[in-house]
């Protein structure tokens, strides 16, 4: 399990672009999950949309990202601070399913689906109380 403090090890995101909470599963190679929990609070809901508050998809996609960056260092053995840093590549067959609101807990599992040298793919889904909001398919690089 890796609360926020050492969430900062793996991201370099910080307030208000780090969108994980905690890792709550973790098995190199393999799989991660870890949440986002979505406050009233958050600056992005001022302009999206300040009568009916909804979290960005994009958002929703960075989260899963950064998520899957986690298992990226994890299974390759580095951390930032060794010059490693994985940038967001692609992102492929993106589907939002269910709106993502304040008061939501975002859960999230990446699937490590290939593993090439300096590009990693993952097979990404985010939940809300069991309900599938959003899935894709998201490629890294490592620079």
């Amino acid at each position: 399990m890796k609360d926020i403090q050492e969430l900062k090890r793996y991201l370099p995101h910080r307030y208000p672009f780090l969108l994980v909470d905690r890792v709550v599963e973790l098995t190199p190679g393999e799989y991660v999950r870890g949440f986002k929990n979505v406050t009233a609070n958050e600056e992005f809901f001022n302009g999206h949309f300040p009568e009916q508050p909804v979290l960005p998809g994009v958002l929703i996609v960075e989260a899963m990202a950064q998520l899957s960056g986690v298992l990226a260092f994890e299974t390759k053995g580095t951390r930032p601070e060794d010059g490693t840093l994985y940038m967001l590549g692609a992102v492929e067959k993106a589907r939002f399913k269910r709106p993502v609101v304040p008061g939501d807990q975002l859960m999230m599992e990446s699937r490590l689906l290939a593993d090439r040298s300096r590009i990693m793919k993952f097979d990404c889904k985010a939940y809300v109380d069991d309900t599938l909001a959003c899935s894709a398919e998201i490629t890294v690089v490592a620079t």
